[in-house]
């Protein structure tokens, strides 16, 4: 009996799948030079260097200073689940629990949902931990159709200020928040009618002052989730309204992902049946040098 390797064997689709559903594939493509040094963790190199002095032209040149420290970041989402089924129910169910359809709907309810949860409530956590003083911001201003644009300008102004990249800018919102910009004050539109046909209107928002707008749903964007079974909204969590990042100062990483599937008498724990088994171990983290590159409004705690 054969045993399929699904991390390989559907890989492709896998990835396209993940880059069409899940919000936050965007994060998993920065910073790619970054890589795990030992088992757990990731080290981030912080160098420090003194800038220039006068030239006295004798002959010397003004000795410069640099210091290296490391910031290390431990990976801590490490999760599985296996499910077993007995090849009658797919016979009898006219194979509506084929093991592909299995997979698709983990990955489409389970799976994507949490990854996208998880790296969005950890980089609220960290954003409160280097919220200062050219650090992150996490703001509880109450946004509508007469702030939104203010709020959004002087987000962009502050990173400009403390030279974050404008190019790569992306802006999460609601799709709450995202009606709330497509009706802000001070939006303006253009229509262009051309082609054959009967004229359409398009209202879509789709990148404001070239920064790329992204819908999340609001059930993924909390500021903290329970993971003891499957992922869900803490009791304390409060509600994401928007995010604005540029993903240099993000890393997202996948260290490790495997999904098997064992047919009848592959695996001597359960005979006859098909095993499917899922894990993946995985990490969001915000870098402290470049939380300047991340602007939180979110629900106020407490």
């Amino acid at each position: 009996m054969a045993v399929y390797s699904y991390a390989e064997q559907f890989e492709r689709q896998l990835a396209q799948k993940y880059a069409r559903e899940m919000v936050s594939h965007d994060l998993t493509l920065s910073n790619p030079q970054i890589k795990f040094l030992n088992a757990q963790t990731i080290k981030i190199p912080k160098i420090t260097v003194s800038g220039y002095k006068d030239h006295t032209r004798a002959g010397a040149y003004n000795a410069g200073t640099i210091t290296n420290a490391w910031e290390p970041k431990k990976l801590e989402h490490d999760r599985d689940v296996e499910f077993i089924l007995d090849p009658m129910d797919i016979d009898e169910t006219n194979l509506v629990l084929e093991m592909a359809n299995i997979q698709n709907v983990f990955e489409t309810e389970q799976a994507i949902p949490e990854k996208d949860s998880y790296r969005f409530s950890k980089l609220y956590a960290e954003a409160k931990t280097y919220k200062k003083e050219g650090g992150s911001v996490i703001d509880n201003t109450v946004l509508n159709e007469t702030n939104i644009l203010e709020w959004f300008d002087e987000q962009m102004a502050i990173m400009d200020d403390l030279a974050v990249p404008e190019e790569g800018r992306v802006l999460y919102v609601t799709s709450t928040f995202k009606k709330i910009l497509k009706n802000a004050d001070g939006i303006t539109r253009s229509v262009i009618v051309s082609g054959a046909g009967a004229p359409a209107i398009n209202r879509k928002v789709h990148s404001l002052d070239d920064v790329k707008i992204k819908s999340v749903p609001s059930a993924r964007f909390k500021t903290k989730y329970e993971f003891t079974n499957g992922c869900t909204p803490a009791s304390t969590a409060k509600q994401i309204n928007a995010m604005l990042v540029h993903p240099s100062c993000v890393i997202s990483r996948d260290k490790y992902a495997y999904m098997k599937l064992f047919t009848p008498g592959t695996d001597s724990r359960t005979a006859d049946n098909y095993i499917y088994q899922n894990r993946y171990y995985t990490d969001t983290f915000l870098i402290e040098n470049k939380a300047c590159g991340i602007s939180i409004n979110a629900e106020a705690e407490g």
